[in-house]
């Protein structure tokens, strides 16, 4: 029973990360003034949402609950170093790809640290890959974005 514990308390870390995502992009959206970003935060916002409630299902079924629809304290930091960030930025689109970097790869950690764990996580460990994947694909779009900005 522990470690089921252990295993629904790494998932509601997981639906942490992935809302403090989900608000950052948000956030990125409202704040950028380009169409193009403003529709990629916006689709990568849509897709944390869809990874929260797949970690959610997965605490359901280990006996957990997780209500979060918000993000931990990481997300709140996060914004409002995007906030700070952008307003003594000259370049704030660069500023906001910067910050939303720094986020992606904070979440691809957590991840990492739950995929080592491979026998408590072994039910679903295959959406455990695929989020991380994608997190991972975001990143790298994100920073094609941000290196075409400082060129």
């Amino acid at each position: 029973m522990e470690s089921n514990k252990e295993i629904i308390s790494d998932l509601k870390g997981l639906v942490n990360i992935v809302n403090d995502g989900k608000e950052g992009y948000e956030s990125a959206s409202e704040t950028t003034d380009s169409i193009e970003l403003k529709g990629l935060f916006l689709k990568y916002a849509a897709q944390r949402a869809g990874y929260a409630m797949e970690l959610k299902e997965h605490i359901a079924q280990h006996g957990g609950d997780s209500e979060n629809e918000d993000g931990g304290i990481l997300g709140s930091l996060h914004r409002t170093w995007i906030d700070i960030k952008q307003a003594l930025s000259s370049k704030e689109d660069a500023a906001i790809l910067g910050a939303i970097e720094t986020g992606e790869k904070a979440a691809i950690e957590k991840f990492d640290k739950c995929l080592e764990d491979y026998a408590s996580h072994a039910d679903h460990i295959g959406l455990l890959q695929k989020q991380r994947t994608g997190i991972l694909e975001a990143l790298r779009e994100i920073e094609t974005y941000h290196q075409r900005l400082e060129r």
